[in-house]
């Protein structure tokens, strides 16, 4: 893959061609907008009389902000890249100046920028309505969001590469999906599972990111802590990184 340095006007003029399509796509656009939406309302209710008013919403808030990426980035980014790859899309693009940074970015600009939205009017909300107090770390809590949408624009695009088709990418994404709900601490932190489960679900992809927005809003998290959870969020962008060089497709399998 040829990896040069992004042109900010070709990342503008292909990231406003994607927001041209998911405008027009009602259903992946009406998905982006309230499905996060309406798990976290699901999710508040039954998180409910567990703790106190202020704990279940920063769980709900937190959590929230996990599904937005979850759902919004990674399931809507898979789809993207299959569709464009289908349609032949991407190696048209690939025969002109766009430099394959350029695309993948370009392809998902539209899904972080809705992610992105999204999250914001959740922390709004969540400081307004929901009982929670402000963010404690707001720079933590900002650089957190946006290495999750980093990792998983990455993992979106190496799944789109085990993906054959549109319609097959509710399947191809459930794992992760799963494992992100269960495992990576979306609404509890995963050390209050039993020890030999909470290590390994400590290694999940969104794991670190996860606990990077929880102390971005809550705080109380040690050095040590938020060292490792970097750490691990760093190293699965780079196997990322190194998986899609390797393995994403930009044709159609024959």
């Amino acid at each position: 893959m040829n990896t040069l340095t992004p042109n900010p006007g070709r990342l503008v003029a292909l990231g406003r061609s994607e927001i041209t399509l998911l405008v027009r796509n009602r259903a992946a656009l009406g998905v982006a907008f309230l499905m996060p939406l309406l798990m976290v309302f699901v999710l508040r209710s039954s998180l409910s009389g567990v703790e106190g008013a202020q704990a279940v919403g920063e769980a709900t808030v937190t959590g929230g902000i996990g599904m937005v990426l979850i759902l919004v980035v990674y399931m809507n980014l898979v789809s993207a890249y299959v569709a464009r790859r289908e349609e032949l899309v991407l190696k048209r693009l690939r025969t002109g100046e766009a430099n394959d940074l350029e695309i993948l970015a370009g392809t998902a600009l539209p899904s972080a920028a809705l992610a992105l939205g999204q999250i914001t009017v959740l922390a709004v909300a969540g400081a307004a309505v929901l009982d929670v107090r402000t963010p404690r770390n707001p720079l933590l809590l900002v650089a957190a969001v946006l290495a999750g949408v980093l990792l998983l624009a990455g993992l979106s695009a190496l799944t789109s590469a085990f993906t054959r088709t549109v319609e097959t990418a509710g399947f191809t994404t459930l794992p992760l999906f799963l494992l992100t709900v269960l495992g990576s601490g979306l609404f509890m932190p995963a050390d209050s599972l039993p020890d030999p489960a909470a290590s390994l679900c400590e290694l999940l992809p969104l794991s670190g990111v996860m606990t990077l927005v929880r102390a971005g809003w809550t705080g109380g998290v040690e050095s040590g802590d938020l060292l490792g959870a970097g750490l691990t969020a760093l190293a699965w962008m780079v196997i990322t990184v190194f998986a899609v060089q390797r393995w994403f497709r930009w044709e159609p399998r024959r």
